[in-house]
Parts: structure tokens; C-alpha cells; sequence
């Protein structure tokens, strides 16, 4: 089983554990980690902004990855957010194991 990362950014914490709590309640998650207080620069339509921001990170298994990403972009105020997943490589088994027990029950 592939484990995966999935990293976001909200305008808020408000926001982000809006986020946090709906992927939660629907398995497609075991856990959330919010980071409060991030600086953010970025180019948008053409011009060079800057925005505090609140960063998500959420671990989850590979076959969820494409649900949590669409069940964020439904709920998430930004018209481009910034949402990527990355591979877990390694990490503890029994974390790993964790993750795919905590998210089992709407594993396809």
C-alpha cells in the first residue's frame, strides 16, 4: 500500500480545520497537522502577492488521494489551491500501518 502526504494551504486556520475535519469525518484521512502563521509569495495573474496562510498537511493512502483532493477543491475558498501530493518513501510501519487502518473503511 502507498502512503502519500497530501500538502495545503487556507487563508486561515478557520479554514484549514474546516478542511481538516471534513476529510476526516469521511475516512479519507487519518491525520491532519495544521501550521499556523506561514508567509506566503506567489505569483497571480501576473502580479508578484504576498498572504499569511495556514498549511495542511494531511496523511492518507495512494487510492484516496484523488477524493480528498476533489472533496477539498469543493469546499476551499481559493480559485487555485494550492493542493500536491508526495509519497511517503519511508517511515515507521506502525505509522504506516495507522494510516491504512484509520482509512480502511471507503478504501476501494
Amino acid at each position: 500500500m502507498e502512503h502519500r502526504i497530501i500538502y495545503m494551504t487556507a487563508p486561515n486556520r478557520t479554514e484549514a480545520e474546516k478542511i481538516a475535519l471534513l476529510l476526516l469525518k469521511e475516512r479519507l484521512i487519518a491525520c491532519a497537522n495544521i501550521c499556523d502563521g506561514i508567509q506566503s509569495h506567489y505569483r497571480w495573474k501576473g502580479n508578484i502577492e504576498s498572504a499569511s496562510e495556514t498549511v495542511i498537511i494531511v496523511k492518507t493512502v495512494e487510492p484516496l488521494v484523488s477524493r480528498a483532493i476533489e472533496k477539498v477543491k469543493s469546499v476551499h475558498p481559493y480559485d487555485c489551491p494550492c493542493i500536491v501530493s508526495l509519497p511517503i518513501q519511508a517511515g515507521l510501519q506502525t505509522y504506516l500501518n495507522w494510516i491504512e487502518e484509520e482509512t480502511e473503511a471507503i478504501r476501494e
